[in-house]
């Protein structure tokens, strides 16, 4: 039997990486990702090489089964340079987990956009509609906008075998959400990048576009979209230490510039000290705090100081990979730095 195998790749284009993908046929294929054979492709097209030495390899890194289409799978890649080395726009490979020791979850905000009016549905053209409020966790045709494409998309990553954990209207309308929880940065950054290829994919059968920027309608009284990280490592998880919470947080403020250079493009049309958010040029941790730059979970405090911390900074239209290769190395200084 022949099988479809779709290989997906961040192209490199700048500040904001795009998804690639292409698609060969193996025959009688096991399914299994040490099946998968290296590939290649034209990096000339995609700003990821020169057209005189235009080749660079797909490295497959994860594989789900691909629930749009009959025999297919879905290869999650990661990019390298034709001698075997990472290319400079792979930023899984920056990620510090071999140990798989870090947990990530990402909630991924983000529009849908009608290809036609040019507007997010529930839009009128030359207009907005009632200011947010209604629309978050809305139910109803007055409200709610786009819920088929949002549920199709639902059914096929669970039928993909990614860990998606819920979904919800956000607060404008035609804004959702979708949350994406993995054991192991790489395997967070691997199942969110496939859940937004699976959508890009859903939402072209629906004629929608996916907009993935933090604020695609400018400066209006929304809150715009983000991809909040909430993190843990086995440290976090079982010492049950306030002051180590404490370190962290405090080490989250001493390298501003290193998390904002990987939050996401226009991320400071988002942040802006107003709509549930801090100032992206100052740093802030609260319990229960959604003005904060870090939020401490109160389930954090109840549970003896054991659990997570939610950076909720990263734009909608961050890399998950290089969100989760920061805080990793953010985490890692300021808990060294504690033990010192």
């Amino acid at each position: 039997m022949k099988s479809k195998l779709e290989y997906i790749w961040l192209d490199g284009y700048m500040p904001t990486q795009s998804l690639r993908s292409k698609t060969r046929v193996e025959s009688d294929f096991s399914g299994k990702l040490e099946d998968c054979p290296m590939w290649s492709f034209d990096g000339s097209s995609t700003e990821q090489a020169d057209g005189s030495a235009s080749d660079c390899l797909l490295q497959p890194v994860a594989i789900f089964k691909d629930p749009l289409r009959l025999n297919a799978y879905l290869v999650m890649t990661e990019v390298l340079n034709a001698d075997g080395t990472a290319h400079v726009s792979n930023g899984r490979a920056t990620i510090d987990d071999d140990d798989e020791d870090f947990w990530f979850g990402f909630e991924q905000e983000y529009f849908l956009w009608d290809t036609i009016s040019d507007l997010p549905p529930g839009f009128p053209e030359g207009g907005y509609p009632r200011p947010q409020g209604p629309y978050y966790c809305s139910v109803g045709a007055n409200n709610t906008y786009g819920r088929d494409c949002i549920e199709e998309h639902f059914d096929a990553c669970l039928e993909a075998g990614i860990n998606v954990e819920g979904i919800n209207a956000e607060v404008a309308a035609g804004q959702w959400e979708f949350q994406v929880f993995a054991k192991g940065a790489k395997r967070a950054g691997d199942e969110t990048w496939v859940a937004r290829y699976i959508l890009e994919r859903t939402a072209e059968k629906h004629g929608y576009a996916i907009e993935w920027h933090p604020k695609p309608l400018g400066a209006t009284d929304w809150n715009g979209s983000g991809m909040h990280a909430n993190f843990s490592n086995s440290l976090m998880r079982s010492l049950g230490d306030k002051d180590v919470f404490t370190s962290i947080c405090e080490g989250f403020g001493g390298v501003i510039d290193r998390h904002i250079g990987v939050y996401g493009a226009d991320n400071d049309q988002r942040l802006t000290g107003l709509h549930e958010t801090q100032s992206i040029n100052e740093f802030s941790f609260g319990v229960s705090d959604r003005g904060a730059s870090i939020r401490i979970p109160v389930g954090t405090i109840d549970d003896g100081w054991k659990g997570r911390l939610e950076d909720r900074r990263p734009a909608s239209n961050a890399d998950p990979y290089k969100v989760a290769a920061a805080i990793i190395k953010t985490v890692k200084e300021a808990t060294s730095a504690a033990k010192a």
